[in-house]
């Protein structure tokens, strides 16, 4: 039987992220998120459970996140879960963890929350040539190869205006 692996989690970020680089030079960001969920108690009464996902992003779309979240950000990111095993002290220890393959920032630059910048007004902020930065065009980052239709409007970005439906 085939198998699957996919993840979906929206939620806020609990720590600053933490990048560091590989020995190849791949940019490799960790942080975790709160992911809450409101459901209906046995007595009536509405609970909200918090959980807790470390996640782990490669590449750019690690820099990016890097770069424009801090701890606080809401963040939406679609990947694989992965678990990690390691003895210690004779005991088997084991944690799952969710390794990134998607990333969209939430919200806007002016939110409180929202993609912090990296303390750097959006002015001083490096960009190669006269091209809008990589927030500039999408929120939305892949950490596969970055192509051509990354810079288009997909309908939910900077750029789109939804038509004015009269119905």
């Amino acid at each position: 039987m085939a198998s699957f692996n996919r993840v979906m989690l929206m939620g806020n970020l609990t720590r600053d992220i933490e990048l560091r680089y590989l020995p190849s030079g791949m940019a490799v960001a960790e942080f975790s998120i709160a992911v809450n969920e409101k459901r209906k108690a046995s007595d009536g009464q509405w609970v909200e459970d918090v959980s807790f996902f470390e996640i782990t992003l490669f590449g750019r779309t690690a820099e990016v996140a890097s770069e424009y979240l801090s701890k606080g950000s809401p963040i939406f990111v679609e990947g694989r879960l992965k678990q990690d095993t390691w003895e210690k002290d004779g005991q088997k220890r084991s944690k799952v963890k969710v390794i990134g393959e998607r990333m969209q920032m939430i919200g806007g630059r002016g939110e409180s929350g929202g993609g912090g910048g990296g303390g750097r007004p959006a002015a001083s902020r490096p960009n190669s040539g006269g091209a809008p930065a990589e927030s500039q065009r999408s929120n939305y980052v892949n950490s596969n190869t970055p192509s051509s239709h990354d810079s288009q409007p997909t309908g939910d970005g900077p750029g789109y205006d939804e038509p004015d439906i009269p119905f």
